[in-house]
């Protein structure tokens, strides 16, 4: 019987790939107001290939991309670039529709509810807390739990073993087939494939189940808990 519901966080329960563009564009337009001698759409793809090499969530995107392009950090243009990401940031960090209700709707089922995300600690936690989900968690797993990302087993298991549960008693909601569903499935947890949160256009998930909206998930759990009481 179902007893606790693990999430994956960014493009999960928030539109992470959404922020991380705008908040990219805001940074550019502040770079180019305070001396930057680039075009937007230049400065974008190659602050992205710095993404592509080091990590989607590497903290030093722009003293790298800097320090590529002029050989140096210029303290103004990077500054300017900081303070404009985080303009961004708070202005697009937002949940996905009916998150909240479909989290409080699960903890009063009584499931156990966790996250298993490969962002940095500081990084996950600080996206929850923003979003006032913090306290919908029994637990939360980041890259620095384990020290390895999905689809390696360690950080299903660390979630299994902290939840205090058997696979069969969990499922698995994330946006990533390779990492979150092949991931789960390689454990034997039951996986439920985040259709809207794909940003890779994968045409087969490999998943259990399949949702377009996070709402969806409800039918679900109520089939995998026995029906509804």
């Amino acid at each position: 019987m179902l007893k606790a519901v693990i999430f994956d966080l960014d493009n999960t329960l928030t539109d992470f790939m959404r922020m991380k563009e705008v908040s990219i564009e805001a940074a550019i337009d502040s770079m180019i107001d305070a001396g930057l001698l680039m075009s937007p759409e230049d400065a974008k793809r190659k602050l992205f290939s710095v993404y592509g090499r080091e990590g989607i969530e590497d903290q030093r995107v722009f003293d790298k991309f800097l320090e590529e392009e002029y050989g140096e950090v210029d303290p103004m243009i990077h500054t300017a670039a900081i303070l404009g990401y985080r303009r961004g940031r708070e202005y697009t960090l937002v949940l996905y529709p009916h998150v909240r209700k479909t989290l409080l709707w699960l903890a009063k089922r009584g499931l156990r509810l966790a996250v298993i995300s490969d962002a940095p600690r500081y990084q996950a936690w600080s996206r929850l807390c923003y979003l006032q989900l913090q306290h919908y968690f029994d637990h939360v797993i980041t890259f620095e739990d384990t020290q390895v990302r999905k689809p390696d087993p360690a950080p299903f298991m660390k979630a299994l073993k902290l939840l205090g549960m058997q696979p069969s008693e969990v499922i698995m909601v994330g946006d990533w087939p390779e990492r979150d569903m092949q991931g789960a499935a390689n454990v034997g947890i039951t996986t439920v494939y985040a259709r809207y949160g794909d940003t890779s256009g994968a045409a087969v998930s490999g998943a259990d189940y399949e949702i377009d909206g996070i709402a969806a998930l409800k039918p679900i759990v109520e089939r995998l808990m026995g029906g509804t009481p």
